[in-house]
């Protein structure tokens, strides 16, 4: 892969040298030599970002959408009933590190990071004595949790080390401070319409960067006739990412835990030339009711951006099959745990488009979970509900330590044989609009409790619902709210949330 540093982007770094003065030292990636044994198995993560469960045929989408991942089913277990912290990558991916809740961790903002007292409770922070770490993302919101955690990695890639053109500069300068840097440069430099910037190297920012993008889509045209996958202004495309895992895994110390986030299917949908025009089909998704979120988009339109979201899948699952059958055929998993799962779905319903919603329906929050074990040859499906905080007690079990008392997911059925998760209560939380160290009032928590979902919007006013509640084995779909005809369950419900956030607001109370 080229690495575009040229002229260009060092007149765009020329408007950052003024900064210099104050930068810290440091390295712009962090390596950590750790002392590894092979008593343990590897352990692979492979996170599609906004990879909805209700998308993929393996779980019973009528469009084949995941063929590759069907055939990586047959050697795996299949978790049909788990759900994501959020529904955005900040919550979905903190919750997936450290095993709480947003409400725990307080990450529930865009770009947002954990607070302090979790910044070591993590998964890899809380194996960095037994495994490698090893991490690579190509969402920036997932970076900023990653680059708070890298003092205990082994191997911390940027977003930049894989990707085709990088528009981030100063975290260069200010490497020991990202995301105030981040923020910092986006708001003087990108000039979006949501915020305000400086005029003159905004504008100059945008001719230079859109000369390079220009540059670099004409490089990839016949590829990716739609257009290159970006977000914030990182362009790359899936195939590097999977190139590095192939070539570098087997040269990783042993045992490692390696996590790599990839964009797809995440918007912009733009799949592989031949899968542009997959599922030009005559599916017609079930008629839902409207939201008080409902936008303006139509129903046409959302059912093609579904089609394309459908083919995005489809493209990201031909290179994870990839990715699979090369380490099979390298005998890499004979001793490699493959996880494959997601941060958060995505919506093409109720006149709703995407995943930037006060909304927590399934399509959104149910997310695939399938893991291989070292050597596993046959399927297993799972059934009970379970939660994305359950990875890191699991892990920590696989490597004989013990559950802390602050975690509050639980040993993944499967991996514990006296370990029972059928009657337990499953939450997921949206607070974008909350403040960080306040009580939990603005936003949306949605509590599994099989067979039930109780959707309650916290800061509903008269023209909107307080909360809905669905049985999800008679309807998988969220069609019929209970709320009315079922009042006994649904106000059983909503008092054992009221509880909770009694419980999780107290130490945010004004004194």
């Amino acid at each position: 892969m080229q690495k575009l540093i040229n002229r260009r982007q060092f007149l765009r770094l020329a408007a950052l040298f003024p900064m210099l003065l104050y930068a810290k030292p440091g390295s712009f990636t962090s390596i950590n030599q750790t002392s590894t044994s092979g008593k343990f198995p590897n352990i692979l993560f492979i996170v599609l970002d906004t990879l909805s469960a209700r998308h993929m045929s393996v779980y019973g989408y009528p469009r084949d959408t995941t063929p590759n991942i069907a055939r990586f089913a047959e050697r795996a277990t299949v978790y049909h009933s788990h759900y994501a912290g959020g529904n955005f990558t900040t919550p979905g991916t903190a919750s997936l590190f450290t095993g709480t809740y947003p409400w725990s961790h307080r990450a529930f903002h865009m770009h947002g990071v954990v607070v302090e007292p979790y910044r070591r409770k993590n998964f890899f922070s809380l194996t960095a004595q037994e495994t490698y770490g090893v991490t690579y993302s190509h969402n920036l919101l997932a970076e900023s949790l990653l680059n708070q955690f890298k003092g205990d990695l082994g191997l911390y890639l940027k977003t930049r080390d894989l990707a085709l053109v990088d528009t981030e500069y100063s975290d260069l300068v200010f490497p020991e401070d990202y995301n105030a840097s981040f923020w910092s440069e986006a708001l003087i430099l990108r000039g979006t319409g949501s915020r305000p910037s400086s005029l003159f190297l905004s504008l100059l920012y945008q001719i230079l960067s859109k000369n390079e993008i220009s540059r670099i889509s004409r490089q990839y045209t016949q590829r990716f006739p739609l257009g290159l996958s970006q977000i914030n202004d990182v362009y790359y495309v899936l195939e590097d990412a999977v190139d590095w895992l192939i070539s570098n895994l087997g040269s990783l110390p042993n045992p490692y835990m390696a996590y790599f986030h990839l964009l797809p299917p995440h918007e912009p949908y733009f799949p592989r030339r031949e899968f542009i025009n997959y599922f030009r089909d005559d599916y017609k998704p079930m008629a839902k009711p409207t939201h008080f979120s409902t936008s303006t988009d139509q129903v046409n339109a959302v059912n093609e951006q579904r089609r394309l979201y459908d083919a995005h899948i489809a493209y990201a699952d031909s290179e994870f099959g990839r990715l699979i059958d090369t380490l099979q055929k390298e005998g890499t998993l004979n001793n490699t745990m493959v996880i494959l799962t997601s941060d958060h779905g995505e919506l093409f319903e109720r006149g709703i488009r995407g995943h930037v919603t006060p909304t927590l329906y399934e399509p959104l929050i149910n997310i695939p979970l399938i893991i291989s074990r070292p050597g596993q040859t046959s399927r297993e499906d799972i059934y009970d509900v379970t939660s994305c905080v359950d990875i890191l007690p699991t892990v920590l079990h696989l490597f004989g330590k013990e559950i802390p008392n602050w975690c509050e997911g639980k040993i993944l059925p499967g991996f514990n044989v006296n370990n029972t998760t059928t009657s337990r209560n499953i939450y997921a939380v949206e607070a974008k609009r909350n403040a960080v160290h306040a009580p939990l009032t603005k936003g949306t928590i949605a509590l599994i409790q099989k067979p039930y979902k109780l959707i309650h919007y916290l800061n509903s006013n008269k023209a909107q619902v307080k909360y809905e509640l669905y049985n999800l084995e008679n309807d998988p779909e969220e069609v019929e709210d209970l709320s009315i005809s079922n009042p006994s369950v649904a106000s059983d419900l909503f008092h054992q949330l009221e509880i909770k956030l009694t419980d999780i607001n107290q130490p945010y109370l004004k004194k």
